[in-house]
């Protein structure tokens, strides 16, 4: 083909060029160039077998008497260029492929956690089986209906209480324990793998100091974790104090430290809190002391991760650690920022501050782990024992796949609608499966609060709201209301999506299609918690589908069936649906004349 194109007329040679045609000269007369005629091309095989032998040639690896001059002047022959197939991918090639997945380089911890089991029902484990938990604690559990652990709690209270086999001031041997972090399903008992082994370690304290500090989220959750401490600290001389801005400062500041002639008394051995307010007492309690901490629990641990911009972990790291002063005739006692384990720092024991971290989607990134400062951590874990793909930003990418479990006893659906038909979905899945507790969420307080008004105006159906619309005191009541079956719909945002244990709910909606696999992980999980059975339904738009699905698909979540409501059923609601409607419009319109005003 070259030969029968014309070539670019003469003109001055480049440089490379010259140097091509001086070489070319001192290797002595170009060999004859083979026959133009034409004929068949060879076979694939023996063009591939030439260009070998030409590859060997140029490289040094054929007859040895070929001369450096002649290896030179056939590697920078064009004639073995063009023949030899490029080595990489061809430049203008279109062809589609499959991206490879990275596989991360994860820490030993991470990429080989401790599995613990997940089914609720049939991997029980009985009281006797773990005799280390003290007697009183066992009749407790049995009082309160337990006879057998979870797996989770199986798995972390023994491992906590080796942790504290030699008294809570020193650890087994005199060495700082790991840290803990456990991921499993919501309603899988983490709660109490961690309430036994605090009490249990600190019901024989002589002097009252904080020694347990409980980190939530939220107040509902922090109020629910209080309540469970009370129930097993009521036959002790422990003492449990709630922080979480629901009471006045000053108010709290009464259950935490009480003014002596001498000084201050510490009145609280447990403390649960929520980040903003403890920040609060540290800065503005006077006597109010973390420096005798023994554990601190992060509950929701990748909320609390999501929200370190808040700085209230330096804090109370900070918080625990004697400051550089004057001496103290106690200095010998007094717990210093922990350096390289030598011969010399392990001669002076101390109180080891050891990190408990609890979440139903703990994150694998271990560059957000490392803001924690874990010392030698162990991973409990439900999931698979190896992750195959790193955790991302899940509040801007999204998340990985295989990370999550979700409890056994919940079957997922989806319901194809249009917009305007998402409401009366709603209300025939609540109305049609008769259940006494449902749990609708929804993206935003707006749309909490107009399909609130919506079901209202419907009748039919015991509606109430649960938004940041009301204060700490209208939610604990209407959580109340719901949990005694007086509330048969609770429509929500995200608030109770996180911890929150309402008994008995049946069903779960997404009116409103979550945006990441960890908000649809913690809204469903409100149903079937400790082995019960529950469902969930999400409203999907046609748009939404494909990406919806998709993502559940490739983090690893049971398939969901499609659940088509046909026409016919929802035609008969139509009449009074439309009556709502306009209703809602003069609610609506008398709300905002109400602001205005």
């Amino acid at each position: 083909t070259r030969g029968l194109l014309p070539g670019p007329p003469p003109g001055p040679r480049t440089a490379g060029e010259v140097g091509r045609a001086r070489v070319s000269r001192a290797a002595g007369p170009r060999p004859p160039r083979p026959s133009a005629r034409p004929g068949p091309p060879p076979p694939r095989s023996a063009r591939h077998l030439q260009c070998g032998q030409d590859v060997k040639h140029v490289c040094g690896a054929g007859t040895s008497e070929a001369a450096p001059e002649q290896r030179s002047a056939h590697a920078e022959s064009p004639e073995q260029e063009a023949g030899c197939p490029a080595p990489g991918p061809v430049l203008g090639g279109f062809a589609r492929r499959k991206t490879p997945k990275v596989q991360p380089f994860l820490p030993a911890w991470l990429a080989k956690p401790s599995f613990v089991r997940k089914n609720v029902t049939e991997d029980l484990v009985p009281i006797e089986n773990i005799p280390e938990v003290h007697p009183d604690l066992q009749k407790q559990l049995r009082a309160h209906g337990i006879s057998a652990y979870f797996p989770v709690q199986a798995a972390v209270i023994p491992a906590l209480l080796e942790s504290v086999a030699s008294g809570f001031l020193v650890s087994r041997g005199g060495y700082q324990p790991s840290d803990l972090c456990v991921s499993a399903p919501t309603g899988s008992g983490k709660t109490l793998a961690f309430v036994i082994p605090v009490v249990q370690a600190l019901m024989h304290r002589v002097v009252c100091q904080v020694r347990a500090l409980v980190v939530l989220p939220t107040k509902e959750l922090a109020q629910q974790v209080s309540k469970v401490f009370n129930v097993y600290t009521d036959a002790t001389p422990l003492r449990v104090a709630l922080v979480t801005g629901q009471k006045s400062l000053a108010k709290e500041q009464e259950s935490l430290v009480q003014k002596t002639t001498d000084g201050y008394r510490c009145l609280a051995d447990i403390v649960v809190a929520t980040p903003g307010r403890l920040v609060d007492h540290i800065d503005q309690t006077p006597g109010f002391s973390l420096q005798q901490l023994r554990f601190l629990v992060v509950d929701e641990a990748d909320r609390m991760i999501d929200s370190m911009h808040q700085s209230w972990l330096p804090r109370v790291v900070a918080a625990a650690f004697h400051s550089e002063g004057p001496a103290d005739p106690c200095a010998l006692l007094q717990r210093r920022q922990p350096q390289a384990v030598t011969a010399a720092s392990t001669c002076h024991p101390q109180m080891p501050l050891q990190k408990l971290l609890f979440s139903a989607t703990l994150t694998q990134n271990p560059e957000k782990l490392q803001r924690l400062g874990l010392y030698q951590p162990r991973l409990f874990s439900t999931g698979l024992t190896h992750r195959g793909s790193q955790d991302r930003d899940v509040e801007t990418e999204g998340d990985s796949g295989g990370k999550y479990t979700f409890p056994v006893g919940l079957t997922h659906h989806y319901v194809p609608c249009s917009l305007s038909s998402k409401p009366l979905a709603v209300l025939h899945l609540v109305l049609r499966t008769s259940v006494s507790r449902a749990l609708c969420f929804t993206n935003s307080r707006e749309h909490s609060h107009r399909l609130f008004l919506l079901a209202q105006a419907f009748g039919g159906v015991n509606v109430a709201e649960f938004s940041s619309r009301y204060g700490p005191g209208q939610r604990r009541k209407i959580l109340k209301h719901f949990e005694q079956g007086k509330i048969q719909l609770l429509i929500s945002t995200d608030a109770t999506a996180r911890g929150i244990d309402v008994q008995g709910v049946e069903l779960v909606i997404n009116y409103d299609a979550p945006q990441y696999l960890r908000t649809y992980v913690h809204r469903v999980g409100r149903t079937a918690r400790a082995g019960r059975t529950g469902q969930a339904f999400t409203l999907l738009l046609k748009v939404q589908e494909r990406r919806f699905l998709r993502m559940l698909a490739e983090a690893g979540a049971p398939e969901l069936s499609r659940h088509e409501i046909p026409s016919e059923l929802l035609q008969p609601m139509v009449p009074q649906y439309e009556e709502a409607l306009s209703q809602l419009e003069k609610t609506i319109k008398e709300e905002q004349k109400q602001k205005v005003a």
